[in-house]
């Protein structure tokens, strides 16, 4: 049975799956303090994600990371699904970035979000070493947004 729980102390014990979607800990560091984490159980653990405020109508999620063995079996679906209505009551958007991989945009837009902005060079300017998801190396920062108020 699938349980979700917003985590409030320590959040830190669950940086080993958060580095899988954001690999450098100074870049998790600055979101993690003042964001939102919630912890996807289905038995022990298989996702997490961290949602942060932008501005009175939007929020951001800045990580989400199922654990390799459990990808592809809905849990980050799951999240997706259950932080959107949590956040309905108090935000019109949600913004999401990533790198410009086809598989993850793809996740995301089967999610509810479009294409809404890119930032260049993103990756190569703010990480200390080359990006790469698979094969692809990661340079500009593609954001893409859901309305959260459909």
């Amino acid at each position: 049975m699938i349980n979700i729980e917003k985590i409030t102390g320590n959040k830190k014990q669950f940086l080993d799956l958060l580095l899988l979607a954001d690999e450098q800990e100074d870049m998790i560091d600055r979101y993690l303090p003042d964001g939102d984490l919630f912890a996807l159980y289905d038995g022990d653990l298989k996702s997490v994600c961290v949602v942060v405020p932008v501005n009175s109508d939007t929020c951001e999620l800045k990580n989400i990371a199922t654990f390799a063995k459990y990808q592809g079996r809905g849990y980050g679906r799951a999240l997706m699904v259950y932080i959107a209505d949590f956040y309905r009551k108090h935000y019109k958007t949600m913004l999401v970035g990533t790198g410009e991989t086809p598989a993850i945009l793809s996740f995301y837009k089967s999610c509810g979000f479009e294409v809404s902005h890119r930032v260049k060079n993103f990756f190569t300017d703010n990480y200390d070493h080359p990006m790469f998801e698979g094969d692809i190396q990661l340079v500009d920062m593609i954001y893409l947004k859901k309305d959260l108020q459909e």
